[in-house]
């Protein structure tokens, strides 16, 4: 059985949080929290590839 990398469940639930403020930033009418949502939307998946990058690198994924 796989274990479960909790850094990546926390990313894939930052990510949905981000793309969900998206939403909400637009229904808002808010330009800047619509490019700050994406630009944090940006980080987190930038952060969780580079961060199964290192996991590939270290032979630590399944």
């Amino acid at each position: 059985m796989k274990s479960i990398k909790w850094v990546f469940v926390l990313y894939s639930i930052l990510a949905i949080l981000a793309m969900a403020s998206i939403g909400i930033a637009v229904s808002f009418r808010s330009v800047p929290f619509v490019i700050l949502a994406i630009l944090a939307l940006a980080v987190v998946m930038g952060l969780g590839f580079k961060t199964k990058k290192e996991y590939r690198e270290k032979g630590l994924l399944d």
